[in-house]
């Protein structure tokens, strides 16, 4: 909830119902709010926010230690009672499922999923990562990691479940925009890592429309700020 643009909302109605000496202040934090949510709304801040994520990723394998599997981390999932799991991988899923198939045709190496459980019941999205490869890419799975609720368990246990193979080098594949955070994470997990990222974002190409704030905007700038927080509080664990 403290993230745009949910936040600057929280914010600038905290602001409107200020009073008596705090009428000023809560002026000021209004308008604060209100032309971040504008400014965070227009694409061309957004945009530039989650592709400032993307430079100098470590896309080359090293020469004396090279990778011996792939790892590929969950995002969403849909759910729908025509799947036997119940669920579906969500778009940004199915981009790194396809990416890991690619890699895995290319490279022939195995591959582990790694995602938990959303919500108690359900199955996890490991599982239905597995499944999609399986039908939809005809792509064999090795290792299903079924127990992460976040990146840094991702990282956590499939280190633990990787080195009873004793495998230490990955590729890892995830969105380009998540890999700063995603790489520092599996590091600190003890394992060699290359960057196999999803397609990067396209150059802009600077329209009118990009100055004219928009719902994808912001879902844009969440996922920017979400991980801009989330590589700095990584930093300090």
């Amino acid at each position: 909830m403290l993230l745009p643009p949910t936040g600057l909302v929280i914010l600038a109605v905290a602001g409107l119902t200020m009073r008596a000496g705090w009428r000023r202040f809560g002026r000021r934090l209004t308008w604060t709010a209100l032309i971040a949510l504008i400014l965070l709304g227009m694409p061309i801040v957004s945009n530039t926010m989650l592709r400032a994520l993307e430079p100098n990723l470590m896309t080359t394998r090293p020469a004396d230690h090279p990778p011996r599997a792939i790892v590929v981390l969950s995002a969403d999932e849909t759910r729908t009672d025509q799947e036997k799991l119940g669920a579906r991988p969500g778009l940004l899923t199915l981009d790194r499922l396809r990416t890991a198939a690619m890699m895995h045709r290319r490279t022939g190496l195995p591959i582990l999923v790694s995602g938990g459980v959303p919500r108690p019941g359900d199955a996890s999205v490991a599982a239905v990562m597995a499944q999609s490869l399986q039908d939809d890419f005809r792509t064999p799975v090795r290792w299903v990691e079924p127990k992460s609720a976040d990146t840094w368990q991702n990282a956590r246990f499939s280190a633990d479940i990787l080195r009873a193979d004793g495998i230490d080098s990955i590729y890892l594949v995830t969105h380009s925009w998540h890999m700063r955070r995603a790489i520092l994470a599996f590091r600190q997990a003890g394992l060699t890592v290359t960057a196999a990222p999803t397609d990067l974002d396209a150059p802009p190409r600077l329209d009118l429309g990009d100055f004219i704030p928009r719902v994808s905007a912001w879902q844009t700038g969440y996922y920017a700020l979400h991980e801009w927080i989330g590589y700095a509080f990584y930093t300090m664990r």
